[in-house]
C-alpha cells in the first residue's frame, strides 16, 4: 500500500483515499496503477463536471462575456481565478504535467475497465464565490495580493518539493499558515470541501470504493467519513452548497462611506463658504481622479480611459451601486474589443505578466483593477487630509 493512499473501514464498506499533488506525474501513475491492480467498485474524483469538461475538452472560455462580468461586479472573482490557474499551469509546466491530469487519468482509467465514477467536488464557481463573499475588505486585499504576487514571481519547482507536499506535515504546515494568513478562506476552501467531499464519497455505491484527492483534504474527509459512519453528521450539504446572502451589516457598510464623504464636503461648505468648500471638493476630485488614472496608467489602459477614470472615480467613491473599474473596464473593453485570438491563447497568456497585458481580455481586468485600486488608496489618502476645517 502507498503511503500516499489511506484506507478507511466502515461498516461492511472499504474507502481508500490516495492524496494527490495535483502537478504530479508520480501522483498520475499510482492513481492509474492503484485502480487498474485493486479493481474498486466505484471511483470519485476531486473535480466537478463543468472542471472536467474544460480540462477534456480545453473549452470554457470561448463562451465568456467579459462586458457582463464587469456589468455584474464580478472582476475580480474573475482575475483571482485566471491567476490561480496561471500558478497552477506555470508549476504543471515545470513538471511536465497539467494540473488535475491525475483526475483525469483516474477517470480514464475508470472508464476503460468499466468501473463506475463521480464527480465528488463542489461546484467550482460556488467555491469561490463562497471564498469571495466571505473575506473581508482586508481579507480581499491580502488574497489578491497573494494571487498577483504568484505571477510575477520566477521560483521554479522540481519534482521532488511537489512530492514533498503529499506528506502529512508538509500538508499540514501548509494548512496552518493558510488559516493564520486568511481564515475564512482556508474554511471555504478546505474544511467546507472536506465534509463537501466526505459526505459525496459516502454515498457514492459499492463496498469498495477509492478517491482521488488532493493530499491536504485526506485528514478531513477520513474525519468527516467516520463521523458520517457514525450517524453524528448528516449528509444534508445545503448550508455550503450556495453562495451565503449579503449579512444586514454588509449591505449598510457601502453606503457608510460615500455617506461620510459628503457629510464632510457638506460641512466644508457651511464652515468655509462657497469657495473654500469648492478647493475642498477640487482636492477631493484630484487626489482620487489622479490615483485612479496612474492605476489605469500603470495597468497600460488606453489614453481615454485613463482620461475616464480620472473623472469617474471622485464620482463613483460617492456611489456604492457603481466603482471606477466598471467605468474603466467597460470603457477600456470598447475601445480594445477582446479578439478571437484573445480566447484561443488565454490559457497560454495568463501564465507571464506579459500575457496578462498583452492579451485584451486579460488587460481589461488589469485596467478594472488598477484603476480601482488607485481609487481607494486615494480615498483613504483624502479623508484624514483633504478636509481638516470639516474635522
Amino acid at each position: 500500500m502507498s503511503q500516499t493512499t489511506t484506507t478507511v473501514q466502515l461498516q461492511g464498506r472499504e474507502i481508500a483515499i490516495i492524496g494527490t499533488a495535483h502537478v504530479s506525474r508520480d501522483s498520475v501513475d499510482e492513481v492509474c496503477a492503484w485502480i487498474e491492480a485493486n479493481r474498486p467498485d466505484h471511483v470519485c474524483v476531486e473535480i466537478d463536471a463543468a472542471r472536467y469538461n474544460s480540462l477534456v475538452s480545453g473549452a470554457g472560455w470561448s463562451q465568456l462575456n467579459i462586458y457582463q462580468v464587469i456589468r455584474s461586479r464580478k472582476g475580480f472573482l474573475l482575475l483571482g481565478n485566471l491567476v490561480l490557474s496561471s500558478f497552477q499551469k506555470r508549476i504543471g509546466m515545470d513538471l511536465g504535467v497539467k494540473p488535475g491530469e491525475e483526475m483525469r487519468a483516474a477517470i480514464e482509467t475508470a472508464q476503460r475497465n468499466l468501473i463506475p465514477y463521480s464527480f465528488c467536488d463542489r461546484d467550482i464557481q460556488t467555491t469561490l464565490k463562497r471564498a469571495w463573499a466571505m473575506t473581508g475588505f482586508w481579507g480581499k486585499n491580502k488574497l489578491l495580493a497573494a494571487l498577483l504576487s504568484s505571477v510575477l514571481t520566477r521560483e521554479k519547482f522540481d519534482a521532488q518539493e511537489i512530492e514533498n507536499l503529499k506528506q502529512t506535515s508538509a500538508v499540514e504546515s501548509m494548512m496552518a499558515e493558510l488559516a493564520d494568513y486568511l481564515p475564512s478562506v482556508k474554511h471555504v476552501l478546505i474544511d467546507e470541501r472536506d465534509r463537501y467531499l466526505a459526505t459525496r464519497i459516502f454515498e457514492s455505491r459499492g463496498d469498495k470504493t477509492v478517491a482521488v484527492v488532493g493530499a491536504g483534504h485526506v485528514p478531513g474527509i477520513v474525519a468527516w467519513l467516520e463521523r458520517l459512519d457514525r450517524g453524528e453528521a448528516s449528509t444534508d450539504l445545503d448550508d455550503i452548497s450556495d453562495v451565503p446572502a449579503p449579512r444586514p451589516i454588509s449591505k449598510v457598510l457601502p453606503y457608510v462611506l460615500p455617506a461620510l464623504i459628503l457629510g464632510l464636503i457638506v460641512t466644508g461648505f457651511v464652515r468655509s463658504g462657497w469657495q473654500g468648500g469648492v478647493e475642498m471638493l477640487w482636492r477631493w476630485f484630484l487626489v482620487n481622479g489622479t490615483l485612479s488614472a496612474i492605476g489605469a496608467l500603470i495597468a497600460l489602459a488606453h489614453p481615454v480611459t485613463i482620461i475616464a477614470s480620472f473623472l469617474a472615480a471622485p464620482i463613483t467613491s460617492m456611489n456604492p451601486t457603481i466603482g471606477v473599474g466598471m467605468v474603466s473596464g467597460l470603457m477600456e473593453a470598447g475601445l480594445r474589443k477582446p479578439r478571437v485570438i484573445d480566447f484561443e491563447t488565454l490559457q497560454d497568456d495568463i501564465l507571464t505578466v506579459g500575457g496578462f497585458f498583452r492579451n485584451r481580455l486579460t488587460h481589461i481586468l488589469l485596467v478594472f483593477f488598477f484603476s480601482t485600486l488607485g481609487s481607494a488608496i486615494g480615498t483613504f489618502i483624502a479623508l484624514p487630509f483633504l478636509f481638516p476645517q470639516a474635522v
